[in-house]
């Protein structure tokens, strides 16, 4: 496989017929961001010579240090799969850097290249596989989204009664074109739920795959006149959407650590240490795998919700679950995160908890191959086991106490992130909502 230069871009834009370059980099929160540039810029924009206000990003810098610059990689660039009647538009997915030519602290991809460093010390890469869920929603008369939709399919439905397989197939088509290798496309429990995945990859790979998904997704359902939405918990009484995440570590490009033939589950102790490690920073890393209020309206016990932090070998109710293949397809599937997550903060917590488990040589007990949702309160205290945060506002507790996974984030990060998200919480809690009117009004 040749490698990808300045110059083989250069070349591509050219073949391509590329008229403007979009330069894409994420918030602390997990929202693209782009600078668009005319072709004719880009040999400047590869050299790294493209600055914009940080100032003016949430979470970034105050405005007496707002200059960044963009550090195009390489890698990522793409042709963007849809037509624009300016021409054809290629994206490259960028590191952010300061003016002393260092990476930013608060850039998000710079955390999770920080954290695969340390795991490369350590002499591991990690993969991982992102299953994402998301709705498709119709839009009202004023173009707004709206949480109708005439989709009644139910898991792994066919049309006519899946009404979004002609959108997905399109979606998957978009993505294909930009490098992806689609998997499988299917219906969602929920009506008009809809699910996606790709193959796994490495963990930087992986990130920016997610944040490209979101983007194509959206886009290609915009053509369709709905609204794709990841919002964790969309619709009461239905189905909420998740991102299980699927994680494992490599020694070489063939050797999977968490694989022995010989070991009990064929499970390696590097898998049991992480998987351990996984557990006892779970409640500390909740805030950045569910970062929305709402995301706690779908981890609810009770509702089939992977709250309980437990794993197994066998069953799908604890929060980690062994997939049956092993070998080279040995992982752990962490089954909390959901879509509305930043995936490069999301990714390096995760893989820092479990190196941290790898470290101290955390043990994770015994599997749980009961189904926990069927256990009464006092079976699961016997059991020793507990549940993710019920709440933000106990989820950001949780993570200003847990050292391993603050240090993961750094400080530039961490505090911008709990600064905003109690405002978000506070903002949240000093609300009347329409369930209160509903309530009490009328009887008190």
């Amino acid at each position: 496989m040749s490698k990808i230069t300045k110059e083989s871009i250069l070349n591509m834009a050219q073949d391509l017929d590329v008229k403007f370059i979009k330069l894409q980099f994420t918030d602390v929160f997990g929202t693209t961001k782009n600078v668009a540039i005319p072709v004719q810029q880009l040999e400047k924009a590869l050299d790294g010579d493209i600055m914009f206000d940080g100032s003016s990003i949430e979470g970034f810098v105050r405005i007496e240090e707002s200059d960044m610059y963009l550090r195009p990689d390489v890698n990522t660039f793409s042709l963007i799969p849809w037509q624009s009647e300016y021409g054809n538009v290629a994206r490259l997915i960028c590191d952010v850097y300061s003016p002393d030519g260092k990476p930013f602290e608060g850039s998000p991809r710079n955390i999770l290249k920080k954290v695969i460093k340390e795991a490369e010390e350590k002499g591991f890469s990690m993969n991982a596989g992102p299953e994402a869920e998301f709705y498709l929603f119709e839009r009202d008369m004023d173009d707004m989204p709206t949480t109708n939709s005439k989709d009644h399919g139910g898991y792994f439905d066919l049309s006519p009664v899946d009404l979004g397989d002609e959108v997905r197939r399109a979606m998957v088509t978009a993505l294909q074109s930009m490098g992806f290798e689609i998997e499988a496309s299917h219906h969602e429990v929920g009506e008009g739920q809809h699910e996606i995945d790709f193959k796994y990859a490495d963990a930087l790979t992986t990130a920016d795959n997610v944040v490209t998904f979101k983007f194509v997704v959206r886009k290609i359902a915009m053509q369709y006149g709905l609204h794709a939405s990841f919002m964790p918990k969309p619709l009461f009484g239905k189905a909420g959407s998740g991102m299980h995440t699927h994680q494992s570590l490599f020694k070489g490009r063939n050797t999977n650590a968490f694989y022995d033939e010989n070991a009990k589950y064929q499970l390696s102790r590097t898998a049991m240490h992480y998987i351990g490690g996984l557990l006892d920073h779970a409640r500390g890393f909740t805030a950045i795998t569910n970062p929305l209020i709402n995301s706690y309206k779908r981890l609810v016990p009770g509702y089939e919700a992977p709250v309980y932090i437990a794993w197994s070998e066998k069953n799908r109710s604890p929060l980690v679950r062994i997939p049956a293949r092993r070998g080279l397809g040995t992982r752990a599937e962490l089954r909390n995160p959901d879509p509305a997550c930043n995936p490069y903060l999301a990714l390096a917590v995760t893989l820092r908890a479990g190196l941290d488990g790898i470290k101290k040589r955390t043990d994770p007990g015994d599997p749980v191959n009961l189904n926990i949702y069927h256990l009464t309160e006092k079976q699961k205290k016997d059991l020793n086991i507990k549940s993710l945060p019920a709440n933000l506002s106990e989820a950001l507790d949780e993570l200003e106490a847990d050292d391993v996974i603050r240090s993961a984030l750094g400080p530039h990060v961490y505090e911008n992130f709990m600064t905003a998200k109690r405002i978000e919480w506070d903002d949240y809690r000093t609300q009347v909502h329409q369930w209160e009117i509903d309530q009490y009004l009328s009887v008190i």
